[in-house]
């Protein structure tokens, strides 16, 4: 499959369900990319300069335990899109399954939870959750 970001999709485990970056415009699962849109930009520099942008403010968001963010990479949304229970039990979603976000998932400091970082033009997603996702918690939801 050809891609906008040059991106290897030989080892993907949804190259089955995507249509393909370069054939659909940015769009392989039908919502936008934001690696696709950054590089339809201006390219990778301008890609690479979005990373660590993002980066910076994950890591300027103070949160306890949780360790410097070195790297982000691309993510389908069906895959980090967890279902959340509210204090009134009521369960959300928060993230668009048919996008393809950047973000990432590091260890939380003397714990056996992770925290997943998730983040497009729009918002940053920090959740702490257990192994394979199990118990997740909405840590911060901010607008960028």
């Amino acid at each position: 499959m050809k891609t906008i970001c040059g991106i290897d999709c030989i080892g993907c485990g949804w190259k089955e369900s995507c249509k393909g970056c370069a054939e659909t415009n940015g769009r392989p699962f039908g919502g936008e990319c934001v690696a696709a849109e950054c590089y339809k930009t201006d390219g990778e520099k301008y890609f690479m300069a979005y990373k660590e942008r993002l980066i910076a403010e994950f890591n300027l968001l103070g949160i306890a335990d949780m360790p410097p963010v070195a790297d982000l990479c691309q993510l389908y949304g069906a895959y980090v899109n967890l279902e959340y229970t509210l204090p009134n039990g009521e369960k959300i979603k928060l993230l668009d399954d048919s996008k393809v976000y950047l973000g990432s998932q590091v260890e939380k400091h003397n714990s056996d939870r992770c925290y997943g970082l998730v983040a497009d033009d729009n918002y940053l997603l920090v959740c702490e959750y257990g192994c394979n996702g199990v118990d997740p918690e909405i840590i911060l939801y901010k607008k960028r």
